[in-house]
């Protein structure tokens, strides 16, 4: 809802964050176009591919390889090492929103944290009242791809607090925006997305996990 804090700010990552948050509906919908505009297209179920998220309160980027399962409601994102940053962790979470939990695993020893997960699931596409903003064209010529652009602005206010961009034609994710006051807080861009889920253990979590903490795990090394 918009103006509620996030609720996982201080435990998690930018990229949990990011999943408790947006698929918690951080976001609240706008009115439908009016007849005769595009209609929001049907975003992919099941699909895997990369991300890169900024948080604004952080002014930090973060890289993960993400794998999504809509019918099964469940997120799996995994930090991506792009250069050698002294002294950070990274970490694996998968979120299970029919189970209530979320799983915070570090990758190079495999310790493992656990939080319920209070928010409940709302799937990355286009909501049916969205509001179509724009259509355009990404690239230049001869490398190009058509874009729609949509919110959830209303007709009786001049400013959105989420918007979303997804391919024409086959309606793939390519970027998601949050905005609160007057400023974007979250945004989150999609690339190399491939249909399915390649291995859908990825989805378990290691056995370490049965015996978990209920303390999360900072990304910075513990001395």
């Amino acid at each position: 809802m918009p103006g509620r804090a996030p609720p996982c700010e201080a435990q998690c990552s930018l990229a949990a964050w990011l999943w408790v948050c947006a698929l918690g509906g951080l976001c609240a919908l706008g009115t439908a176009g009016s007849p005769g505009t595009p209609r929001p297209c049907q975003a992919p179920q099941q699909w895997e591919g990369r991300q890169v998220l900024f948080l604004q309160s952080s002014g930090h980027n973060s890289r993960a390889l993400l794998s999504y399962d809509g019918p099964n409601q469940r997120v799996r994102v995994l930090d991506e090492k792009k250069a050698l940053i002294p002294c950070k962790r990274l970490f694996e979470y998968i979120l299970l929103y029919k189970d209530g939990v979320m799983f915070q695993i570090e990758q190079a020893t495999k310790q493992c944290s656990k939080f319920p997960l209070t928010t409940a699931w709302d799937p990355l596409d286009i909501p049916d009242n969205s509001t179509f903003e724009d259509q355009y064209s990404i690239g230049g010529p001869q490398e190009q791809i058509t874009v729609q652009e949509w919110s959830n602005r209303k007709s009786a206010r001049t400013y959105e607090t989420w918007i979303g961009v997804y391919t024409a034609k086959d309606c793939y994710p390519v970027q998601e925006t949050f905005i609160q006051n007057y400023s974007v807080v979250l945004s989150m861009r999609f690339f190399d997305v491939q249909l399915g889920i390649k291995d859908p253990s990825v989805f378990t979590p290691p056995s370490t996990c049965h015996t978990a903490q209920a303390e999360s795990m900072s990304e910075d090394c513990a001395w």
